[in-house]
């Protein structure tokens, strides 16, 4: 039984059946659903060629970078290609030890499996902060953003630099916002998307197995050379990029605009937003800014607990304690894939995953 039919559990469900294994793939709303959700600008930050999951590759028309279309469009082919049984509607409530396997329990009632496939992905339930105050006008986490057009005219504020903070931010000051702010808590790495035509992408796969010193000389050095100083701008690059990619488990923003947003002022970099007073928000250096609409990039959780929480196969942040092929101790025949972050791409690393866990189940 595999949970969810985003690309991790369309992956995992794939290379199973192709290793003989029968499976079912449930999955409360539609194949790829997050993706028919996100914001009309997003596009893989990911290149098309390492970003195909095992078994078919995404198409060449698709382009270098594809569409938030093109991947939903990619995960429905997917599912055709290697016909799938995908039961969509139906929502996994909890899993439990059965009499032989394990007992799922969903909204149309339980189901037993052998094994359990946990791919309801990393970015699942929105992570909303309880700031201090009141604040009098529209606020919205980046996951219920989808185009400009609202903010025409209008002050808005960016919380948090990750991705999708930096370039709903540009979207937004690209589509005739009044003025744009984006609030950093910590400094961002920032990488060009490709330099050259080399993408960034690749270097990440290159660097997985090197010492974590040399990457981080590899990253400053990176920036460097393609990136102007963003210092005088309120965005220093970080002394040590890939210890803190490691420390946080947040991707390096990959520049589609910032970088020129932020040098030209059509972006202003502020500092990280403590509370809010009416339309005020008061900031951490105790500085301030007036604005109509603050839009919240500040993360998912993988809401996980009420799945399986109750097995022992959580940390304190509600991440799986073992990954792919892995099965803990107290949950052998649970598998969880598509929650570990890494530089080479989270599509191209369920993939990996995916066929890791086919070759264990097999043997």
């Amino acid at each position: 039984m595999v949970i969810g039919a985003g690309a991790a559990g369309l992956a995992s469900a794939a290379m199973l059946q192709r290793a003989g294994e029968r499976v079912v793939v449930l999955e409360r709303d539609t194949i790829g659903a997050p993706w028919s959700a996100r914001y009309d600008r997003l596009h893989l930050h990911t290149v098309r060629w390492l970003s195909c999951l095992p078994g078919y590759r995404m198409p060449r028309s698709f382009g270098k970078w594809p569409s938030r279309e093109r991947v939903l469009e990619y995960l429905q082919r997917y599912a055709e290609r290697h016909a799938l049984d995908v039961r969509t509607g139906v929502e996994v409530k909890r899993v439990d030890r059965g009499a032989t396997g394990w007992t799922v329990t969903t909204t149309t009632g339980e189901l037993e499996a052998d094994r359990v496939v946990v791919a309801t992905g990393y970015s699942n339930v929105p992570f909303l902060p309880e700031w201090p105050g009141d604040f009098a006008g529209d606020l919205l986490h980046s996951a219920d953003y989808r185009n400009p057009i609202p903010y025409v005219g209008r002050r808005v504020l960016v919380v948090g630099a990750g991705n999708s903070g930096a370039e709903i931010a540009v979207d937004v000051a690209d589509g005739g916002a009044g003025a744009t702010f984006l609030a950093v808590r910590t400094l961002p790495s920032i990488v060009r998307r490709d330099t050259v035509g080399f993408p960034s992408q690749v270097l990440g796969v290159a660097t997985e197995h090197l010492p974590v010193p040399v990457v981080d000389r590899i990253g400053s050095g990176l920036r460097r050379i393609s990136v102007p100083d963003l210092s005088p701008y309120g965005l220093p690059a970080p002394e040590r990029p890939y210890t803190d990619f490691l420390r946080r488990r947040v991707i390096p923003i990959l520049d589609v605009g910032l970088v020129d947003a932020v040098r030209t002022g059509r972006v202003r970099v502020v500092a990280a937003l403590e509370r809010f007073e009416g339309r005020s928000v008061v900031l951490a250096d105790g500085g301030s800014v007036e604005v109509d609409a603050v839009i919240a990039a500040t993360g998912f959780r993988t809401g996980l607990e009420p799945l399986v929480g109750h097995l022992g196969v959580l940390d304190g942040r509600g991440e799986p304690l073992v990954h792919g092929a892995q099965e803990h101790p107290a949950a052998a025949g649970v598998h969880f894939v598509g929650y570990r972050v890494t530089l080479g791409g989270t599509l191209r690393h369920a993939g990996i995953q995916a066929k890791q866990l086919a070759r264990a189940v097999a043997a």
